[in-house]
Formats: C-alpha cells, structure tokens, sequence
C-alpha cells in the first residue's frame, strides 16, 4: 500500500498582522533607530489581543507575544534615543552660551 499513513497534523495559521509586526520591529531594531517601533508596538498587540479573543484558533499565541516583546524593546531603545538627542542638545545651546 505506498503513500499510506497518517495526514500530517498542522497547527493554526499565523495571523498575518503579527508577522508584519515582526518584520517591522526587526527592520526598527537593525536599520531605522527605532522609529517605527511603536508601529509594530501596537500591530503586535492588536494581533496578540485578536488571538487571544479566538481562543488560540487565529494564530499561535507564542509568535505573536514575541513580536510584542520586540516591539516594547524598540519603542524603550527609541525612548533612549529621543532622551540622548535632548541632552545634546541642552549640552550645545549650553556650551554656546558660556562661550558666545
């Protein structure tokens, strides 16, 4: 009897909004500072919350809550960022002044 056996099993589908959140915190994260972060912030949660909802039949939870995580990683780094750019800038209008 060839080709007998079982079917495999698959599991749910992903939600196609947590992979774009993915996409867009790693593209955050390795080329843009962190400014579309709080993007992918928002995607992730929305799709992890529309899981949630479906009781798992939307998507695998795990994926969805790392897209989430990486997210939450890229608006604190953006945070940082924004917080570093108003030092310098206090720092240079500082010395300007004690200077000029």
């Amino acid at each position: 009897m060839p080709g007998g056996g079982y079917a495999p099993v698959m599991g749910p589908p992903n939600d196609s909004q947590a992979t774009l959140a993915l996409v867009l915190g790693i593209v955050s994260l390795t080329c843009c500072a962190g400014i579309i972060s709080p993007v992918a912030l928002f995607i992730g949660n929305s799709s992890r919350q529309r899981i949630q909802n479906s009781g798992g039949h939307g998507g695998r939870r795990r994926p969805g809550h790392r897209r989430f995580v990486l997210g939450i990683i890229g608006t604190g780094l953006l945070i940082l960022e924004i917080f570093w750019v108003i030092a310098a800038v206090i720092g240079i209008f500082g010395n300007i002044r004690t200077n000029g």
